[in-house]
């Protein structure tokens, strides 16, 4: 949840609004295990946080049990990152760990990284009905709103519950059906979009009960 809405990096950090916040831990039974992508003005409060400059966590473990992620939507220019490196771990940390995750980003259906990380990989979004979702930036929420429609998604195996959490936010939209047919977009092109390959990550030696019922 750190900086870097535009493609030319900037130093702010959007921080996850209140009510999503809480939605989230109810949503994972309050407990939050990994937030990858913090910052000094989060109030999500997981019990493990990466922040930069001290932890990457694009290379730091995502083994844990419950996810939350709220990740830079431009690009790194130093790090030569964007959010589809995000993305991808998101989808990567469901399928090698069975951990339950939730991302918060913009809807962009028509890019690669949607395609490839989430039709077909996720279990259920979120199309939030905010007309402009008011993200905490540098720690106030006083501010316009992002100018763009915003998404939360899941990787994971409860879809009933997702859908009795979240719901009261924005349509809901089950896409197991994808999932379960390893549906791949029209367009695509051979890549890594294959999840095989253990992307960037440190392995940990934490381990985590598998998550609940495929509903």
């Amino acid at each position: 949840m750190t900086a870097g809405r535009n493609v030319i990096t900037i130093n702010k950090d959007w921080c996850t609004p209140r009510k999503y916040v809480d939605a989230i831990k109810e949503f994972f039974g309050k407990q939050i295990d990994l937030d990858p992508c913090s910052s000094k003005y989060s109030i999500v409060k997981a019990r493990i946080e990466y922040q930069l400059p001290q932890t990457d966590g694009l290379t730091a473990s995502w083994n844990y049990r419950t996810i939350y992620v709220n990740p830079p939507y431009g690009a790194d220019k130093e790090r030569g990152t964007t959010i589809k490196d995000w993305l991808k771990l998101c989808a990567y940390a469901h399928e090698k760990y069975r951990s339950e995750v939730l991302a918060l980003v913009p809807v962009a259906t028509n890019t690669s990284h949607w395609k490839e990380y989430v039709f077909g990989k996720a279990n259920s979004i979120c199309f939030l009905a905010d007309t402009r979702l008011r993200f905490i930036i540098n720690g106030n929420d006083l501010n316009k709103g992002a100018p763009m429609a915003c998404a939360m998604i899941y990787w994971g195996r409860n879809g009933g519950r997702f859908y009795d959490v979240f719901s009261r936010f924005g349509a809901v939209v089950s896409i197991r059906r994808l999932t379960k047919k390893k549906w791949k977009s029209p367009d695509a092109k051979n890549s890594d979009s294959e999840l095989g390959l253990a992307p960037y990550l440190r392995e940990s030696t934490s381990h985590h009960p598998l998550a609940g019922p495929d509903l």
